[in-house]
């Protein structure tokens, strides 16, 4: 009951508001003041007001939502668990089979590289340029 009289309390000041607007012919923004004055009187109307309050006012609907809050939290933590665990262990040696693992090899650059050398001797240029700029 309190709701409805705040609203309409709030509607008709709003009225009032949009009639002092349009008296100065400003009908465009009156026309929009009117239109926002509405909607509290109009929410009244059709119960949402009661709803709302109801929904507001109970601790145990804002007991609901801290269990719902609870709830995302802990699948949040699960989740970010899960992922903690499936990194450590792709890094502790468990990675998954290639799909084609002679894709994965390296493919030879004309001949000019042979199957036995070493990786190290491929970086040594791009190792000697680093040395000369002090990286």
């Amino acid at each position: 009951m309190l709701t409805s009289t705040v609203c309409a309390a709030i509607s008709a000041a709003g009225l009032g508001i949009a009639l002092l607007t349009a008296y100065r012919r400003r009908f465009l923004a009156a026309t929009r003041i009117a239109a926002w004055a509405l909607i509290p009187i109009g929410l009244v109307l059709t119960g949402i007001t009661d709803w709302l309050t109801d929904l507001v006012l109970k601790p145990t609907v804002w007991a609901g939502f801290g269990i719902l809050a609870l709830s995302a939290a802990l699948f949040a933590i699960s989740r970010a668990a899960g992922r903690r665990r499936s990194r450590r262990a792709v890094t502790a040696g468990a990675q998954p089979p290639a799909v084609a693992p002679a894709a994965s090899a390296p493919a030879a650059s004309g001949g000019t590289r042979q199957s036995g050398a070493a990786p190290a001797e491929d970086f040594s240029d791009i190792e000697a340029i680093l040395k000369k700029h002090g990286i």
